[in-house]
C-alpha cells in the first residue's frame, strides 16, 4: 500500500464474494491505500457456513445467510474504522458481488433503508428485512425442471441463449425465482423487491433499493441482452408481475445517488459521497483487468473462468454472453468452471498438509507439462465441472 495526501480523494471498491467481504481503498492514481476483510466462517461463526455457504441435505441447494453479509459490512466498516480510514476524503464507491445469488426484500424493507438509525448496526436494524433468510447462490444446482420449463417457453435452449446470452442454468436467478416461487410461494409473495447480490449490497450504501446492472444481469437467464430490456418471455414463464420486483435495470457505470445519510452520520462519510452501479464478480474482473478488444484473461477464484471482451456476440449452448460491463454497448465472454480454488484447496490440504507454499514448491519443482499427465479422465471431470 501507498500512502496518499491527507487531503487526496478516495474510492473504494467492496468485493461481496463466496467466502468473504473484501475492500479497497484507491487514490486518484489508483494506488492502493487501505485494504481490508472479513472472512465469512472465521469471523462469523454464528451463521455456521462452511466456505460462505450451507449445503442442504439434497447436496444441491446450496444457500447462504443473507443477514451474514450485512453483519459483515457492519464489521468491516469498524475495522477500517478503527485503521483510521478517513471517510470524509471518499469520493465515490462502487464494488462487486458473487454472481447468480439473489436477495428477497420483505415488504416495507425499503422505508427501513430510507430510515436508518446511525446509532445502531445494520445487522441490527435489518433483521426483519428479508423474506428469504438463507439466499440461493451460485453453487446451488436444484432447479433443473425450471430449466426445462424455461428453455420450453423461449422455444429451445439455443433461442434462449440468443435472447439472454446464456441456456437454462440452475443457479441463474430467473431459475432460482420460478422455483421459489413454487416451493416457498408464502416468503415469495411477502417480497416487495429482489436484488442480486451485487444490487443488495449497492442498496445497503444508497439507503434505497438499487438498480441491478445490464452486466451482472445478464447471468439471470432474463434479460435481452440486444435491447437490454427484460425479456417478456422469460418473465412470463418465471413469475408474474416480475419486472416490478426486479425494477429496470441500468449500465455498469450509472451513478446511483449520493450514500446514504446513515454512514454520513455513524462513519464520517461526505453527503457528497456517490454510489457507482455495483456488478458481478465476473464482469468486475474483465473492468479491474483493464482488458480490451482481443485481449483473453483467466481468472482463478472460487469458480475458475476465462473471459474476454466482444463486440458481437455469438451466443452458443455452452458459456455465456454478459454486457460488457465497461461499454456497455459492447459484451463479453465467459467460461466457468465450477468448484475451482475448491478443488485446489482438496488437493493442497490432502498433499500439501494445508499449506500454500509447499503446495506452490511442489508445482515449480514439476516439469511443466507434468511429463504428459495431465489428469485423469475417473477423477478430474467431477471436480471441475463446465457450467
Amino acid at each position: 500500500m501507498m500512502a496518499a495526501r491527507q487531503d487526496s480523494p478516495l474510492y473504494l471498491g467492496f468485493d461481496f464474494s463466496t467466502q468473504q467481504l473484501k475492500v479497497l481503498a484507491v487514490d486518484g492514481n489508483l494506488n492502493v491505500v487501505h485494504q481490508n476483510n472479513v472472512q465469512f466462517d472465521a469471523e462469523l461463526p454464528e451463521f455456521m457456513t462452511q466456505g460462505g455457504v450451507h449445503i442442504q441435505s439434497d447436496r444441491l441447494t446450496v444457500t447462504s445467510p443473507v443477514l451474514m453479509w450485512v453483519k459483515a459490512l457492519d464489521l468491516l466498516l469498524d475495522k477500517m474504522k478503527e485503521a483510521g480510514l478517513d471517510f470524509s476524503r471518499v469520493r465515490a464507491l462502487s464494488g462487486s458481488g458473487q454472481q447468480h445469488g439473489s436477495v428477497y426484500w420483505r415488504t416495507g424493507a425499503s422505508e427501513t433503508l430510507k430510515n436508518l438509525d446511525p446509532d445502531q448496526d445494520l445487522n441490527q436494524q435489518l433483521q426483519s428485512s428479508f423474506s428469504v433468510s438463507d439466499c440461493p447462490v451460485w453453487m446451488d444446482s436444484s432447479s433443473s425442471q425450471q430449466c426445462e420449463d424455461l428453455q420450453r417457453a423461449a422455444g429451445g435452449a439455443l433461442r434462449l441463449a440468443e435472447i439472454t446470452g446464456s441456456r437454462a442454468y440452475e443457479r441463474f436467478t430467473g431459475n432460482q425465482i420460478a422455483k421459489l416461487r413454487q416451493t416457498k410461494p408464502e416468503e415469495f409473495q411477502s417480497a416487495e423487491r429482489i436484488s442480486l447480490v451485487s444490487s443488495f449490497a449497492a442498496s445497503l450504501f444508497l439507503g434505497d433499493y438499487a438498480a441491478i446492472d445490464y452486466s451482472d444481469g445478464s447471468g439471470m437467464n432474463l434479460l435481452d441482452i440486444k435491447t437490454r430490456v427484460w425479456s417478456e418471455i422469460c418473465l412470463e414463464a418465471t413469475a408474474p408481475h416480475l419486472d416490478r420486483l426486479l425494477g429496470a435495470p441500468l449500465p455498469s457505470t450509472a451513478v446511483l445517488g449520493p450514500v446514504s445519510s446513515y454512514f454520513v452520520k455513524r462513519y464520517g462519510f461526505s453527503e457528497s459521497c456517490r454510489v457507482v452501479t455495483f456488478t458481478g464478480d465476473n464482469p468486475a474482473s474483465l473492468a479491474g483487468m483493464r482488458l480490451q478488444q482481443g485481449d483473453l484473461a483467466v481468472s482463478l477464484g472460487t469458480s475458475d473462468t476465462v473471459f474476454l471482451w466482444l463486440q458481437q456476440p455469438r451466443p452458443a449452448l455452452e458459456g455465456h454472453i454478459f454486457c460488457n460491463p465497461v461499454d456497455w454497448q459492447e459484451y463479453m465472454a465467459l467460461l466457468c468452471f465450477k468448484n475451482g480454488s475448491l478443488t485446489r484447496e482438496r488437493i493442497r490440504n490432502e498433499r500439501a498438509g494445508g499449506s500454500w507454499e509447499l503446495f506452490s514448491s511442489s508445482l515449480r519443482d514439476t516439469p511443466l507439462g507434468n511429463t504428459g499427465h495431465i489428469g485423469e479422465a475417473s477423477f478430474f471431470p467431477f471436480l471441475c465441472v463446465l457450467s
